[in-house]
């Protein structure tokens, strides 16, 4: 069976600008890198328990870019970020949650826009040796200056500039 876990149907247009601001932001401090930023447009094809599946972040930073055909992807990106809306809320932090842990992606934000919030997941092993996620930290207004992708540390990201929304 062939699963693909997106559902925009009623988002909003904060929700993209949230997307665009982070990854132009992004984009301009990578651009001599060998990693990359992309925003909602590209997917990434996966097996997962014995099951294909195809998921399409908000945005990800990928050091890993030859292996795709299209605008498919079949590595690991290094950094997933999730813009919670009312149709996806459920699967960002249910089942695609779960496929990025298991996937063993390094960080996970979940960002919610109507909240100004930030949830930051870093991947780490538990006693028997599996992937799984902490919560980090969670930023809003007060906190906002500790923003920081933690495995891209030169990255500076604008908290204001990233909720500079409609």
């Amino acid at each position: 069976m062939h699963t693909i876990l997106t559902d925009m149907a009623g988002a909003y247009i904060a929700h993209s600008d949230v997307i665009t601001a982070f990854t132009a932001m992004v984009y301009s401090q990578l651009k001599n890198s060998t990693c990359k930023v992309y925003p909602d447009n590209v997917q990434y094809k996966w097996i997962v328990d014995g099951e294909e599946k195809t998921v399409i972040p908000d945005a990800t930073i990928n050091c890993r870019v030859h292996a795709k055909k299209g605008n498919s992807f079949f590595d690991i990106p290094r950094f997933v970020m999730e813009v919670l809306s009312d149709s996806t809320r459920k699967y960002d932090r249910g089942e695609k949650m779960e496929i990025y842990r298991k996937m063993e992606v390094d960080e996970y934000w979940i960002v919610d826009w109507e909240k100004r919030q930030v949830e930051i997941y870093n991947l780490d092993y538990d006693e028997q040796g599996e992937p799984c996620y902490h919560l980090f930290k969670t930023i809003t207004k007060g906190n906002k200056h500790e923003l920081e992708i933690v495995h891209f540390p030169n990255i500076k990201i604008d908290f204001d500039e990233m909720f500079d929304i409609s």
